[in-house]
């Protein structure tokens, strides 16, 4: 398909993909339906995963740190926590873990999901750490156990293996153990580890290299039975936009290894066009609008793809990485056109909140977007609010007046 006719059929794959039916009952005490009743029915939260790295969050003081937390969790459901090995453990046995367990309550109380990014990675390794890989690969794997065991419950998302199919690694004991024993069994092994630690744990393994490299490594992976339960895409478009069709074929390529998708770095630029340019790297008038109309396509694609799960934005603001005008607010924290502009999406167009009347039998049917809803019914035989999970396939709520 074109861009166009992707975009043209995009609704009608979101209705299907991202909706299902529901009736809501409602009777009072004796059980008896209870007819003409009012039904509220509001949405509170995405089944999808709409989400950004959050690792900034208190690095802010003050007045700043509550506009960073309220504008995050108004628009988003979903963030990311950094668990770079040199950064989490910058001397060996001083960890990081305080940290983490702070930011991951702060998600916790305000009903936001949580992801520890990266497990294992060829970079980011710490200055003490050994290369020979009979050295260091006790150390991962125990990494590996340690984190996932002691944040069970907190974080039960993780990028468990980053980039394995990197064509220019630098020399370490990640690098090294992949050469030596291969990118599968490496990945494969780091998976097993971190399900052992946490069965019901929900693993990833991430890359950028959207190549043929990483589809063999895929592909093999779900030959080989791995406890991979999603595959991470980055998609980091410093450089320029990628064309929309890429996006979609892209979905279409990952899909067929049967696992769900997950965008997991997502950039596009508000200024310049580049890598790591001179700083200041501004945002500007021209790009913060370009930004905001090629993301609500990219993301309109994304949403409609039945095999897409999440999608992650790359840095909340201005500033990031590489110092990029890439946030989907300002340096200052100001909201830019793209933060509007997905707000209008996700909890919009995108956001179910209805009101409708229960019929003789006591019945009201609606079709809204999967997740969470909180339904207040008010009727002469009295007034009551439920919560309930919008899922696929048969919903029914029962409210008993």
């Amino acid at each position: 398909m074109t861009a166009d006719e992707i975009l043209k059929t995009a609704d009608s794959r979101i209705e299907k993909h991202r909706k299902a039916d529901v009736t809501v009952k409602v009777v009072d005490r004796q059980g008896k339906p209870v007819a003409g009743a009012q039904v509220e029915v509001a949405q509170t939260r995405h089944a999808f995963l709409f989400g950004c790295n959050i690792f900034p969050l208190f690095s802010y003081q003050g007045e700043m740190h509550e506009k960073y937390g309220s504008q995050f969790a108004a628009l988003l459901n979903y963030a990311t926590l950094a668990f770079y090995w040199g950064l989490y453990e910058p001397e060996r046995g001083r960890k990081g873990r305080e940290e983490q367990e702070r930011i991951a309550r702060w998600c916790q109380q305000r009903g936001i999901a949580t992801k520890g990014h990266p497990l294992v990675w060829h970079t980011v390794y710490p200055q003490w750490a050994p290369n020979e890989v009979d050295e260091v690969k006790p150390l991962l794997l125990e990494r590996i156990r340690e984190i996932v065991s002691q944040f069970k419950g907190l974080i039960d998302r993780w990028d468990v293996v980053n980039e394995a199919t990197e064509p220019n690694m630098p020399v370490n004991g990640v690098s090294n153990w992949i050469q030596r024993d291969g990118s599968v069994a490496m990945v494969l092994e780091c998976l097993t580890c971190a399900r052992e630690a946490n069965p019901k744990a929900f693993l990833l393994y991430n890359d950028w290299y959207i190549q043929p490299p990483y589809e063999k490594l895929a592909e093999e992976l779900v030959r080989r039975n791995a406890p991979v339960d999603a595959f991470g895409l980055q998609s980091h478009m410093h450089r320029g936009e990628w064309p929309l069709e890429r996006a979609w074929q892209i979905c279409e390529t990952y899909a067929r290894f049967g696992k769900p998708l997950h965008f997991t770095e997502v950039t596009v630029l508000s200024g310049q066009h580049g890598w790591e340019l001179p700083r200041p790297w501004r945002t500007t008038p021209d790009g913060e609008a370009r930004q905001a109309d090629y993301v609500e396509k990219f993301y309109t694609i994304l949403f409609s793809h039945p095999a897409v799960e999440a999608i992650t934005w790359w840095d909340f603001m201005d500033g990031g990485w590489q110092g990029a005008p890439a946030g989907l607010v300002r340096e200052d924290l100001t909201p830019k056109p793209v933060y509007h502009r997905l707000m209008r999406l996700i909890k919009g167009k995108w956001w179910t909140k209805e009101t409708v009347r229960t019929n003789a039998r006591g019945e009201a049917k609606l079709r809204g977007f999967l997740g969470d809803y909180q339904v207040t019914v008010n009727a002469t035989a009295g007034r009551r609010t439920q919560q309930f999970n919008l899922k696929r396939g048969k919903n029914e709520w029962v409210i008993r007046l």
